[in-house]
């Protein structure tokens, strides 16, 4: 699809096609038509994440989520998937730290069918006890692969590392003797405290005009109430590392060592986020995987494979660069990172690297829009950040206008070549 800068600036969602309404119970509702395809994307959150979980039942607010679909007071585990089946539509919902997430898919004509579902299994699961067992073992299963995965195990020993006495230090699924310990009773109570429409969001893009999706939306939620339901806990401050920290997890019968080694990063809301983000990307992405995937592995040879990734979210996301190495080079690996983060913070990039960089990111937005789940995810970013509708519109010069000293700014205000965490995970 060719275009010229100025009509696919019209295409581009903003405030004349994004339909915002605020829901008389406080829930949020955006819309946008697109009548190119049949069917419609739907997407959401609720404020009912992790954050909530106790240190002793960890993993309860994602068992929640899990076991949402498992049954509801007008329908069995079976009937929701055989309703879902024959409409050829999708519903799915996943745990996370600060919200639980759920999308959707149907064709248009399916719209009342899908949010009737998705308002049903939020407001009124019964986690039926064969169900909440099953899943329970289902749970148990993915933590045990989860405990002989180098990848996972670093990340986790990156984050508590990081993250000390910071709920971003816990993994959201919780570890066995957790999960172990969760009853029925726990996810009823869950449910019944922390779920409601305070702080939730919902997004409908597709083949429906606006003010029909905000209608059929306020039709199924808008009279949901939950006075008891808590505001999300405020996040503690991260402390700084003070010089360089490192753990190894052992697991033995593995022939790569995953390491994950950085610092914490910006929120997606701070001023210098998008600094970062360009700067991440000539760090340890952009092409054979940046800087750290040309000296790392390219030249030295020394890793299976090597990045940065930079995940700046409601709080400060992690700022890691992750690499696959053969457990004798481990050594050698931190070492050309530690250079790379340090040249990263003692001298701007190219001009050259970071135009490259920025013709990247404004070429990538328009094609994540050209699907409705591309839309929705967009839209659902919108509201979970507090971005203006017009964000989208005026991105292309928001990137543009990164210069080289800012990244430089940045790379220094996030990452310290001498205080870093090293976790590592392998034989």
């Amino acid at each position: 699809m060719h275009s010229n800068q100025n009509s696919s600036v019209h295409s581009l969602p903003g405030p004349e096609d994004i339909f915002r309404q605020q829901l008389p119970n406080g829930m949020i509702v955006l819309s946008r038509a697109n009548f190119n395809s049949p069917s419609v994307v739907v997407q959401g959150y609720l404020q009912a994440g992790g954050l909530f979980d106790l240190d002793d039942k960890l993993g309860l607010a994602d068992f929640t989520a899990s076991a949402l679909m498992r049954g509801t007071q007008r329908r069995s585990f079976q009937q929701i998937y055989d309703t879902l089946e024959s409409a050829g539509a999708s519903l799915g919902v996943g745990g996370g730290v600060h919200t639980v997430t759920f999308s959707g898919k149907a064709l248009a004509e399916d719209l009342d069918l899908l949010l009737g579902l998705a308002a049903e299994i939020l407001r009124a699961p019964i986690f039926p006890e064969e169900q909440v067992e099953r899943l329970r073992g289902q749970l148990l299963a993915s933590l045990a692969i989860r405990a002989q995965d180098t990848g996972e195990m670093a990340s986790l020993a990156f984050d508590q590392l990081v993250y000390r006495g910071h709920p971003y230090s816990r993994p959201e699924e919780g570890f066995p003797e957790t999960i172990q310990t969760i009853k029925q009773a726990d996810l009823l109570d869950f449910h019944r405290r922390y779920y409601g429409p305070l702080g939730m969001a919902l997004v409908i893009v597709g083949a429906v005009e606006p003010a029909q999706a905000m209608e059929k939306a306020n039709r199924v939620l808008g009279d949901w109430q939950n006075p008891a339901q808590p505001q999300p806990p405020e996040l503690p401050p991260v402390q700084p590392l003070d010089g360089m920290v490192s753990r190894k997890v052992v697991i033995s019968g593995k022939s790569q060592t995953d390491l994950v080694m950085g610092a914490a990063g910006p929120r997606r809301a701070s001023p210098d986020y998008y600094a970062a983000s360009l700067g991440n990307n000539i760090l340890g992405q952009f092409g054979m995987m940046g800087r750290i995937g040309e000296v790392v592995r390219e030249k030295a040879g020394l890793a299976y494979y090597a990045g940065s990734s930079l995940s700046g979210g409601i709080g400060p996301g992690p700022w890691q660069v992750s690499a696959g190495v053969d457990p004798q080079n481990v050594e050698r690996a931190v070492d050309l990172i530690r250079q790379e983060i340090r040249r990263f913070v003692s001298q701007t990039v190219e001009a050259e690297e970071l135009a490259d960089s920025q013709a990247n990111y404004i070429g990538r937005l328009p094609l994540s829009l050209e699907s409705n789940a591309g839309m929705a995810s967009a839209l659902i970013n919108l509201e979970r950040y507090g971005l203006r509708l017009d964000h989208y519109q005026h991105y292309a010069e928001l990137i543009r206008s990164v210069t080289v000293d800012q990244v430089l700014q940045a790379a220094r205000t996030y990452l310290d070549p001498d205080c870093l965490a090293v976790a590592v995970a392998g034989p």
